[in-house]
């Protein structure tokens, strides 16, 4: 049992899969980078951080974000939920679980509204961390707003970077593997949607999770 669930949204709640591809293609073409490669290196992680870590001359990490961001606005094309998330977040306790995205706070809100996904009381997203995933900052964060210990937490993630921040804010893990077009190995239990998955609600309050 688990005295929260912390959620990631893009590939743990919602498959924006095609739009973050189509908007970060053409940067990656733009800037001389083979999108089939580059591509497999952006999931879960901020933009201005992929963009700062590449180290390019003369490029603005923060200026790429903001326009990477506004195209991601002007494209919600093909939004959806991943199977049975929606179902399954209802089942939950409003102060039982929350959010924690490194998508920034606009982004965010219109993603959730396109997927039909219902908005927690408690968020955390990209805007409100000094350090984003892999660190374990939003997430420590996010069970802080709950008023719960990370470590008695059950955190629900799809990309390597979000992992290991859930791993390191001594989390346990679910990853969702649904958007996966390459699958990896994890020590972690992997469940390819919410179909079939349960809530247990102890007396307590606590929550518990049965795989489908």
């Amino acid at each position: 049992m688990y005295d929260a669930f912390l959620f990631d949204m893009d590939g743990t709640l919602l498959n924006s899969i095609a739009v973050v591809e189509r908007v970060w293609t053409g940067w990656a073409v733009r800037h001389g980078f083979e999108p089939e490669v580059f591509l497999k290196t952006i999931h879960g992680v901020r933009a201005s951080d992929v963009i700062r870590g590449l180290a390019l001359p003369g490029v603005d990490a923060e200026h790429e974000a903001r326009l990477l961001l506004q195209e991601e606005l002007e494209d919600v094309n093909g939004i959806i939920e991943i199977p049975g998330a929606v179902k399954f977040l209802n089942s939950l306790p409003p102060e039982r679980w929350a959010i924690v995205t490194s998508a920034p706070t606009e982004l965010f809100k219109l993603r959730m509204a396109a997927a039909g996904i219902p908005m927690p009381k408690v968020i955390v997203t990209g805007e409100e961390v000094s350090s984003g995933k892999p660190s374990p900052e939003g997430y420590r964060l996010g069970a802080e707003r709950l008023g719960v210990d990370p470590n008695k937490c059950l955190v629900f993630e799809d990309a390597v970077a979000g992992i290991l921040a859930g791993e390191a804010a001594g989390a346990d893990v679910v990853v969702v593997t649904q958007t996966h077009a390459t699958p990896f190995e994890t020590p972690h239990m992997s469940i390819a949607d919410y179909l079939g998955c349960s809530v247990t609600i102890a007396e307590d309050g606590r929550v518990g999770f049965t795989r489908g």
